[in-house]
């Protein structure tokens, strides 16, 4: 199966910054698998959950890079990348505001063809979160 750990969160003054990482295994992202498939035939997402609101997309990367969604919420502040070679994707997070404080997921969607999803039943695998709060 798939495994996706994010790290990175933790406490942070309103206009700060976090780095989020999500670091991706198992047997489908090995290379040269039986079945084909790797990091790299995956899109990646982000997405967060604060408390008593739902699930709400954050951003997302095709497997190249070459297609980048982001909220307007987040546009102009987040930076979404990934390194296929350590089956990693990141999201960059500056000026961040106590709106942003939520548990932030990431999650992969099987699209060789570089289809990306913002909705999060278009993903097949999640992470376990990793806690973002951001204070005044």
């Amino acid at each position: 199966q798939v495994q996706l750990v994010e790290s990175g969160g933790g406490l942070v003054q309103a206009g700060g910054s976090l780095r989020l990482s999500c670091a991706a295994s198992g047997r489908t992202f090995s290379s040269y698998t039986a079945s084909g498939r790797t990091f790299s035939s995956y899109s990646m997402g982000w997405f967060r959950q604060a408390p008593g609101k739902e699930r709400e997309f954050v951003a997302a990367i095709s497997w190249s890079g070459d297609r980048i969604y982001y909220a307007d919420s987040v546009k102009g502040r987040f930076t979404i990348s990934r390194d296929n070679a350590k089956n990693t994707v990141y999201v960059q997070m500056n000026s961040l505001k106590p709106e942003d404080t939520a548990v932030y997921y990431c999650a992969a969607r099987y699209s060789p063809v570089g289809v990306v999803a913002t909705k999060a039943v278009e993903y097949d695998y999640w992470g376990q979160g990793t806690q973002v709060t951001v204070s005044l």
